[in-house]
């Protein structure tokens, strides 16, 4: 899943500066919690709490890419989605580790057919809508079928959609019956899908299975007030201002053991300046504030703060499995020893300085990381280090013809990526090449990478997708091919898309096996696609996130890069 732009998210080996979690008798209410032994251990901030009442008040530097299920790709999103709305399946967060796949709606995991063909899923009793309707299995297929409508929807999920049969249907507004879900009664949803995916359960996980009442559904203009199936509702919403969530009186906590649901309200201020973001938390001086933003939204000139007693005990931090990476355009990079070239000239440690240094995070390798299901050693020439090869990337530009200006194309909500930028512009003048740096609106941010101006560089991050402990949920997206298999697919930033790879990527889709057996078969061709260089590794991020100091129940996703909603308290 996409990490928005106001996210950070990252991966690998550095030395440096370290945050030491604190450890030795149980935390007072509030303090950290965590070990000493390792420099990148989660740290979670008055575990525990169960008392519920009070604000938790979220402080944004931008808006939210969108509300609506099914035309979101952000784990940004996901993160506050899941306070108002539910999915047949939830990835439940625990700190420093990949989520575990936990039922939401559904009564269990699912029940895979002999063949892996279909999937049949039965509703819980009991769930309804705000308005008191009652949910039912025709409402979690129209959630899906919506996403199908790319015309409306750019920013949908597609990792359900490329599981499941009836490739050519295109979205309820133009008629038609999704073949690819039954619905035999109110409380059975039946998946068709076109090859066996040993983590189905995942996929149901995401948004798309967020049912939505077809006769509330107003199509774009459904991300003002998407009607809530979860534990709060949307009260008001100004966009690019403020929004704020109340509870959903329809909410049957009996249904729903995996969101405590502690405050009474949540509010959002969207508009926020990441410098006083950081001030204001550093601070306390709202001592019921949080922030999604990146690296909670500290400035590189607030890390050392982090060591002071007070401050350091109301940091939630974690490492995450979120990797920030450079996307090559190769449609105007078009030769891949050229981008070979250009990644080898890159000084990605200079780049982790704007990350914050390597208490912020790791130098990347890979997109993929170990902890990972089916991970298999990746090989490229880049410096484990993060140093630049400046002289081999030369070498490798002898007698070629290659762009001498390129674009490079960051978010406007953060000073990070256009100082990104500046180190791209020292680091290719050395091979002649000329980076000009283009701001986009952050808001607009993936979707222009997806439109027919995406740059020639651009920065992106990826958190696992579907299923973060799995490396397909990572691969796929990123470089995988289009539905059909015939071109590059809809995540796939880059346009990666090499005949013979993709076309092995495309029947390993249909492939059985465990997740484990065929994640090596695709971890293998991840690594043969990263030999022409479509993207450079960057930084896996440790998240420090301060909190206010009546803030309990704070830990850092693994999967969302910030405090995760779903269990965070206030003390009143």
């Amino acid at each position: 899943m996409k990490r928005s732009t106001t996210m950070a998210l990252a991966l690998t080996v550095t030395t440096g500066l370290a945050l030491t979690a604190c450890g030795g008798e149980k935390p007072a209410p509030g303090s950290g919690s965590g070990s000493t032994a390792d420099a990148f251990t989660p740290v979670k901030i008055g575990e525990g709490y169960t008392t519920k009442g009070g604000n938790i008040n979220v402080l944004m530097s931008s808006d939210f890419q969108t509300l609506d299920p099914g035309n979101s790709n952000y784990v940004q999103t996901a993160n506050v989605g899941q306070l108002y709305y539910r999915m047949l399946t939830m990835a439940k967060e625990t700190a420093g580790q990949p989520p575990t796949i936990v039922p939401d709606l559904a009564t269990d995991l699912g029940t895979p057919s002999a063949d892996g063909l279909t999937w049949t899923y039965t509703l819980k009793k009991g769930l309804k809508f705000e308005d008191g309707t009652p949910i039912t299995s025709k409402d979690i297929k129209y959630g899906v079928e919506r996403t199908y409508a790319r015309d409306v929807y750019t920013q949908a999920p597609q990792e359900l959609n490329s599981a499941l049969a009836d490739d050519g249907y295109k979205g309820p507004y133009t008629g038609g019956d999704f073949k690819a879900i039954d619905t035999p009664d109110d409380s059975t949803v039946v998946f068709h899908l076109k090859q066996p995916f040993a983590e189905f359960p995942a996929l149901v996980s995401r948004s798309n299975t967020a049912p939505v009442p077809q006769a509330k559904d107003s199509k774009l203009d459904y991300t003002a007030h998407p009607v809530s199936s979860g534990p709060y509702k949307i009260e008001s919403y100004d966009r690019g201002r403020s929004m704020k969530l109340v509870r959903n009186e329809q909410w049957d906590p009996a249904t729903d053991p995996n969101r405590p649901a502690l405050p009474d309200t949540f509010t959002f201020t969207l508009s926020t300046a990441q410098a006083t973001i950081s001030q204001q938390l550093i601070a306390d001086s709202d001592p019921t504030a949080i922030t999604l933003d990146s690296n909670g939204g500290l400035q590189a000139s607030d890390a050392a703060k982090l060591n002071e007693p007070k401050i350091k005990e109301r940091t939630a931090a974690g490492l995450l499995g979120c990797t920030d990476v450079l996307d090559f355009n190769t449609e105007t990079i078009k030769d891949p020893q050229v981008r070979k070239a250009i990644a080898l000239s890159i000084d990605r440690n200079a780049i982790q300085l704007q990350y914050g240094g390597a208490r912020f995070g790791k130098v990347a390798q890979s997109y993929i990381n170990p902890a990972q299901r089916g991970y298999v050693e990746q090989h490229t020439d880049l410096d484990p280090a993060g140093k630049a090869k400046l002289d081999e990337a030369k070498k490798l530009l002898e007698g070629k013809d290659f762009p001498k200006t390129l674009v490079y194309g960051y978010a406007d909500s953060n000073t990070r990526y256009k100082n990104v930028g500046t180190v791209l512009q020292q680091d290719l003048k050395a091979l002649g090449i000329d980076v000009q740096l283009r701001p986009i609106p952050a808001a607009n941010y993936y979707t222009v990478l997806a439109s027919d101006q995406m740059p020639d560089i651009a920065r992106s991050g990826w958190c696992g997708g579907a299923d973060s402990g799995s490396v397909r949920t990572t691969i796929d997206p990123n470089v995988g091919p289009s539905v059909d298999g015939k071109t590059y697919g809809f995540s796939n930033i880059p346009r990666y898309y090499d005949p013979k790879i993709s076309g092995e990527m495309y029947q390993l889709r249909g492939a059985n096996g465990s997740s484990e057996e065929l994640g090596k078969k695709w971890a293998t061709l991840f690594d043969q696609a990263m030999q022409s260089y479509p993207l450079v590794p960057l930084v896996r991020t440790f998240t420090n996130s301060v909190v206010g100091s009546k803030v309990r129940n704070a830990q850092v996703g693994y999967f969302f890069g910030a405090i995760d909603l779903s269990i965070v308290g206030v003390e009143r």
